[in-house]
Formats: C-alpha cells, sequence, structure tokens
C-alpha cells in the first residue's frame, strides 16, 4: 500500500436539487477525492480554508484518517459555491462562485509530502498543477483533473501540465471540447496524443470510458432508485480510482480497470445523499458488495 496525496479545493457548498437542499456544507474538490480515497489509502491532502473554516468539517476527515497537514488555514473566508440541479442531475447551475481565500492558494507542500508516490491534481488552475508537479520527486503515478473553465481561458498552460501527467480524467464534454472533436473515443485518442497515456471520460448516470494506447475500457453506472445530489461524485470516482491503485501500489491495465469500478463505486454512493453525508455513513463491507453488483452487472455466461 502506498500514500496518494490531492491538490484541489475545500469548500463550503450551497445546493439545491428537486429533492431538498442544503446550506453551507461541506464540499470541494479535494474533499471528496480525500474522504473517497481514504477507504483504501492513506490520503495526505494540500488545500486552503479561511478561519472561519468549521472544526466539524476538520474532525470528519480527521476520523477518516485523511492527513490534513497540508490543509492551510489562511485568514478570510473559505471557498463558497451556490449550485442547484434540475431533474436533469448531470449538469449543475452555478449560482453564485466565492474564491475567498482559495483565490490566493498557492500550494506549498511540506518536505514530508514531496515523495509521495501517486499524485492527483484535482480541479484548480493548471498554472498551479504544473506548479505542484514542480515541487514533487517523481511521483509513480500521477493523474489530473480539469474543467471547461480552463480549457477555454487556460489552454495553453493546460497542455503544458497535460504533457507531463499519466491520466486525464474528464468528463464527456470536456474531452470533447479539449480537442475539437464530438466523437468521444476519437476525441479521447486525440488526447492521448497531448501527453497522458490513459484517458478516463467520466460520463455521469451512464457510466465511464477509459482509452489509453491499443485499449478500450467501459463500466456502466450503477442503476440507483435514489439520486440526491451528484455534486462531488466525479471527485469521488477519482479518489476510489486512485486509492485503489495506490492500495496496490502497481500500475498495469489490470489494477486500472478494477480501479475504475471502484471509482464508479464510490461514485454512486455519493450520489445517494448531500455533502459528504452517505460517504459518512459507509462501510468498507458495502463497498466490496457493491463492487461484487458492479460485475454482476456486465457478467454475459450466467
Amino acid at each position: 500500500m502506498a500514500d496518494l496525496a490531492v491538490v484541489g479545493s475545500v469548500a463550503l457548498d450551497s445546493v439545491t436539487t428537486p429533492f431538498g437542499k442544503v446550506r453551507e456544507v461541506l464540499g470541494g474538490s479535494a474533499t471528496y477525492f480525500s474522504y473517497a480515497a481514504s477507504f483504501f489509502t492513506t490520503v495526505r491532502l494540500v488545500a486552503t480554508v479561511g478561519d472561519d473554516f468549521p472544526e466539524e468539517h476538520l474532525r470528519l476527515l480527521k476520523e477518516r484518517g485523511v492527513d490534513v497537514t497540508g490543509l492551510q488555514t489562511s485568514r478570510g473566508r473559505t471557498f463558497r459555491w451556490v449550485g442547484e440541479y434540475g431533474f436533469d442531475l448531470n449538469e449543475a447551475r452555478t449560482i453564485d462562485t466565492q474564491l475567498n481565500v482559495f483565490a490566493d492558494f498557492k500550494p506549498l507542500l511540506p518536505s514530508s509530502l514531496k515523495k509521495t508516490p501517486f499524485l492527483f491534481l484535482a480541479n484548480i488552475a493548471p498554472e498551479l498543477q504544473l506548479d505542484v508537479l514542480r515541487q514533487m520527486e517523481r511521483p509513480q503515478l500521477t493523474a489530473l483533473d480539469t474543467m471547461n473553465f480552463w480549457i477555454q481561458g487556460r489552454r495553453e498552460a493546460l497542455l503544458r501540465v497535460l504533457a507531463e501527467v499519466d491520466v486525464l480524467l474528464v468528463n464527456d464534454g470536456e474531452a470533447r471540447q479539449l480537442v475539437k472533436e464530438p466523437n468521444l473515443i476519437k476525441a479521447a485518442r486525440e488526447i492521448l496524443k497531448l501527453g497522458p497515456r490513459t484517458v478516463v471520460v467520466k460520463r455521469g448516470e451512464y457510466g465511464a470510458v477509459m482509452v489509453s494506447n491499443g485499449q478500450f475500457f467501459f463500466v456502466p453506472a450503477y442503476p440507483l432508485e435514489s439520486v440526491f445530489d451528484p455534486t462531488g461524485a466525479g471527485d469521488a470516482f477519482a479518489g476510489g480510482f486512485m486509492g485503489y491503485i495506490a492500495a496496490q501500489g502497481v500500475v498495469d491495465q489490470a489494477t486500472v480497470r478494477r480501479a475504475i469500478v471502484y471509482g464508479s463505486v464510490m461514485a454512486s454512493f455519493t450520489v445517494e445523499d448531500f455533502s459528504l453525508n452517505r460517504l459518512a455513513r459507509l462501510s468498507t463491507a458495502e463497498v466490496e458488495r457493491r463492487y461484487a453488483g458492479f460485475q454482476e452487472l456486465v457478467r454475459v455466461d450466467l
């Protein structure tokens, strides 16, 4: 088992869906990632929060064994996001974004983190992602997430960091936008030419697709009767994916395929409640049962 570092955001979210609403609950890309990955390995979190960040949120992360040594507390207010979903839960509508202390976030890795063998660069400015890479001492595997905002506005910086990572995780719209290719499989193959060895496309309720040189793998979404809040599902997917790989300590095709299924498992639990509420109630036994359930979904011979 190897350690895993993540650099990203920790936030307070206010979310409205057709099934309810919550105000200023724990959110952020690094938060969902860390909590999901902690079911598999030790996670080291690098982010920033304001001096108004609730102590109970910090305690929740610590109780899961997340190393918060790299979580900086800055004077000011914590990053806040307000969003809502209609009955199409695949896309959020942003109502308000207040970056607050996150606007001046400059990740400085403690020396203890610089040798971490597995690294996930969550959805932050590509210049910051590249700066983090420069601080690391040759991770065994580096994965990156991004979004349409950076693809459109910071494309050159994004291309520079893409040339240096092993795995890119994006949704289908972002994959198409990045290389201006409407066909998803062609888009993934074009992205491989930019540097990553593997592209994982997260497709929400339609599952996930992995494309690497000579390899193609698809996982359906787990059929759920109750979906309350999809916020953070993609980050939880990434946490399950990277957490499983780090736990194995090796990177081969079989491990990556199983990791995609575990990523889908963690995402499927995340959407069953608001914030991290479902993950906070989750047991390892439930994770393994749902992993077995995924295998049944695609089993042909009975």
